[in-house]
């Protein structure tokens, strides 16, 4: 785990070379097929290398929620251990990690068509007044979600529209079955039946998070890996991606980190230098939601980027966490 541009990928790839696992990406925007280069995804021949499940398997205008997430990433890992390896998951998006590790309430999957009709009220009538409406069924998650976070707050009426009850509501529910699932444990009981809250996975878990011990040396990766994907012809993947008519502003996709502010700079809504100013701060502002998740992560080990023996002292720290 670790914030954008701390060297994840790298650490994996040379954990690889000792040990017998096999990786699964753990982030939301190597999902998509034809977004490579604002995502930073691995290169072919680093994957060629070091194959990662998870990556390129959706199209940009299709939807995947944290459920879809969980099933997938826990069919991989039985996959990987079947075959008797180990499974290395890598990646950022902490949330993922997050019902991986605590389980998740039993959210109704993705909806195109609620969706689509969401989306098409929001650009009639704007997301502060999709906002609203959430505050009415929903208040809890209305404080929570602020209603320039489209992403959070589509799903959120999604959920009501498609099932009736609140983020909240489903919230309630998996805390509920939870306890009731731990009492379960302690007096040796069959607590299979709820149905409410999938598990967390059955695995032992070692972290590892990578992060430069200082906060501007992380600021200089990604103000460089930002300048590199521009000199790597991000801007055309792009204006390429907005060819398609499936895709559109509004979608999870286009809502990731860098290509928001690509869509906006084509639309003429401010000009190159700003582009890249913007792109820049919103990853920063990324790096810095992923250091807070991990700053109260519970047991996990953390490495330097810059430290020449971070391998050596990784492996030393998996090899003493597992005995």
């Amino acid at each position: 785990m670790g914030p954008t541009a701390s060297g994840k990928t790298d650490l994996a790839v040379s954990l690889k070379k000792h040990l017998p696992v096999e990786l699964i990406s753990v982030d939301s925007a190597l999902i998509y097929r034809g977004m490579n280069i604002g995502t930073a995804k691995p290169e072919p021949e680093i994957l060629a290398e070091a194959p990662h499940a998870l990556i390129d398997i959706l199209d940009p205008w299709e939807s995947y929620s944290v459920a879809d997430f969980y099933h997938d990433a826990l069919r991989e890992m039985q996959r990987i251990t079947e075959a008797g390896r180990i499974p290395l998951l890598v990646g950022g998006t902490m949330m993922y990690f997050r019902v991986l590790r605590d389980g998740i309430a039993s959210l109704p999957s993705a909806n195109e068509a609620v969706r689509a009709q969401i989306n098409a009220e929001a650009r009639e009538f704007g997301w502060p007044h999709m906002h609203a409406q959430l505050a009415e069924i929903d208040p809890v998650s209305a404080e929570r979600i602020k209603p320039t976070d489209p992403q959070r707050l589509q799903r959120a009426l999604e959920v009501y529209r498609i099932s009736g009850k609140t983020l909240t509501q489903f919230w309630q529910a998996q805390s509920s079955a939870q306890k009731r699932l731990d009492a379960g444990k302690e007096q040796n009981t069959d607590y299979t039946c709820l149905e409410s809250a999938l598990p967390p996975i059955p695995y032992r878990i070692v972290n590892l998070a990578i992060a430069p011990t200082e906060r501007a040396l992380l600021h200089e990766r990604i103000a460089l890996r930002f300048e590199l994907m521009l000199q790597g012809d991000f801007v055309n993947e792009v204006k390429e991606l907005r060819k398609n008519s499936k895709i559109e502003s509004q979608m999870t996709s286009m809502r990731c980190v860098g290509y928001r502010q690509a869509w906006d700079y084509l639309d003429g809504l401010y000009d190159y230098e700003t582009f890249k100013e913007r792109g820049i701060i919103a990853t920063r502002q990324l790096a810095k939601r992923q250091l807070t998740w991990l700053r109260g992560w519970p047991d996990v080990h953390w490495l330097d980027t810059y430290d020449k023996k971070v391998i050596d002292k990784a492996l030393n720290f998996i090899k003493s966490a597992i005995k």
